[in-house]
């Protein structure tokens, strides 16, 4: 079982468990509740590049090309100061090593796993000779040595016993100008009175991993966070919830300040009572910060990065990047494009495009996750839907995306025991999975998974679908019976 387990190594797939609940609201309601799922994330998407070629635009002066792909479920990236490009895949439980392009072909050099076995590792950032990873339920580090971009020792974990239950459970880790660390937690739900304080919370800690303590509350889902360069104010985004039909509530780009709250779950936008929980609450709803700038609603919003670069138009100089990861929770979907926030001389903020052809009448062909910037004419993208990375520079026009310079793997052939498949069929028939796969029928999974794969993917299934909990010999059967075809 282990062996297998060792296996996995592919972009995730579905989540059979907790989905068969969601899609029995969507059979029954699909137009109250406003849903348009991208299926591809959850059954698993490949990069196509004459899609790409001909949909994904940029603003003017700027072209981009394919810096690497096969890079299953790629979230948070962090440049090392010798220009290589580390990016965080939590389903494979890794971190991934991009090597600089120091051959000014377009792509990264080469590719390498820097550490794995980790549980769902998302935020990254250095300190000192440090490397510190944010995973679902720990903050850890390792000795990372930056000329030669190897890890050197053993990795220990600083913070354990985060909470990682139900929706959100992804960690966002950034070091602040104070020199203290600073990371997001996801609230358990969509919408609820949180058990565990430090969920829907950006949290504070000193590098040794003392100190941790709330820094600010009431944030549903703030992933991404980032540090403006001309005055250092901390701006995070945030995540509105769902079920409030097309339009409403706005996803926020919020200041984040020490000690205050935020809004959630009792409000929504710009303080509005939420139908849930407002009523009785008017006193904390008093208390709540508004957003500086609203998002569409649903649109997702995820990374964040101020531009730092003097070599971009001077547009740019008062600007943030921002991943619109694209919704899932409207009749017709939004977001799935990288927007450029600029702040004028008296804080109003103005959004424009800045990349966007992900989605188009419904097809959707990539997620923008995060964005990281080199500082010297290089704007790196990442995109968790087909596992790319995609680079950015100054130029007249979008650019043909470029060969893939990493070899895809063939799949071997897998045997499964009769006890395995039984036992695994037993599992979709106890968590109704057929309610939802009688509409998206599984096809052809054993050309893009191996049973390690689909195991791991159960561990960080893609939202909406909560986590719920196998144990590994439980998610080997239903991998097991899913690769062998269900009925």
């Amino acid at each position: 079982m282990g062996a297998l387990l060792r296996t996995g190594k592919l972009l995730g797939w579905l989540c059979l468990l907790a989905i068969a609940g969601l899609a029995g609201l969507l059979l029954l309601f699909p137009s109250s509740l406003g849903v348009s799922i991208p299926w591809g994330q959850i059954i698993g998407a490949e990069l196509d590049r004459e899609a790409t070629r001909q949909r994904l635009r940029l603003a003017p002066g700027f072209q981009y090309s394919i810096y690497a792909d096969q890079l299953p479920g790629a979230r948070l990236l962090r440049l090392a100061p010798n220009g290589d490009l580390l990016v965080s895949q939590p389903r494979a439980g890794r971190i991934t090593l991009l090597l600089a392009d120091r051959n000014g072909d377009g792509q990264a050099d080469g590719s390498r796993i820097l550490i794995e076995g980790l549980t769902r590792p998302h935020g990254l950032d250095f300190y000192q000779d440090w490397l510190y990873i944010a995973e679902s339920d720990a903050v850890g580090r390792v000795r990372f040595d930056t000329a030669t971009g190897n890890t050197t020792g053993a990795y220990e974990r600083l913070l354990t016993g985060l909470g990682d239950k139900g929706n959100h459970w992804t960690k966002t880790l950034r070091l602040g100008p104070d020199n203290w660390f600073y990371l997001t937690s996801g609230s358990t739900c969509n919408v609820c009175i949180e058990e565990d304080p430090q969920r829907a919370t950006m949290l504070r800690f000193r590098p040794d991993g003392s100190e941790l303590s709330i820094y600010a509350s009431g944030l549903r889902n703030a992933v991404g966070f980032d540090w403006a360069p001309w005055n250092g104010h901390l701006y995070a985004t945030d995540n509105g919830r769902d079920f409030l039909g097309d339009d409403f509530p706005p996803c926020e780009l919020n200041r984040v300040e020490q000690g205050l709250f935020y809004g959630w779950p009792y409000a929504n936008g710009d303080n509005i009572p939420d139908p849930d929980y407002g009523a009785g609450n008017a006193d904390k709803i008093a208390t709540a910060i508004a957003p500086r700038h609203g998002f569409r609603a649903h649109t997702a919003p995820l990374g964040i990065t101020f531009l730092a670069d003097p070599t971009l138009p001077s547009a740019y100089r008062r600007s943030a990047l921002v991943a619109l990861h694209g919704s899932w929770n409207r009749t017709e979907k939004d977001g799935y494009e990288v927007v450029a926030l600029h702040w004028a001389e008296d804080g109003r903020i103005s959004e424009q495009q800045f990349f966007w052809g992900f989605e188009e009448d419904g097809d959707v062909i990539g997620r923008p996750v995060d964005i990281a910037g080199d500082g010297a004419g290089s704007i790196f993208v990442s995109d968790d839907y087909v596992g790319a990375i995609y680079r950015i520079s100054a130029g007249s026009a979008a650019a043909p995306a470029a060969t893939s310079n990493q070899t895809r793997g063939t799949l071997a052939e897998e045997h499964f025991t009769p006890a395995q498949i039984s036992a695994g069929r037993q599992l979709y028939i106890d968590q109704d999975c057929q309610s939802c796969h009688r509409e998206l029928p599984l096809v052809n999974l054993q050309a893009r998974y191996d049973s390690g794969g689909l195991a791991r993917f159960f561990d960080a299934p893609t939202p909406p679908m909560p986590r719920v909990s196998l144990s590994e010999p439980q998610k080997l059967a239903l991998a097991a019976y899913l690769l062998a075809g269900p009925e």
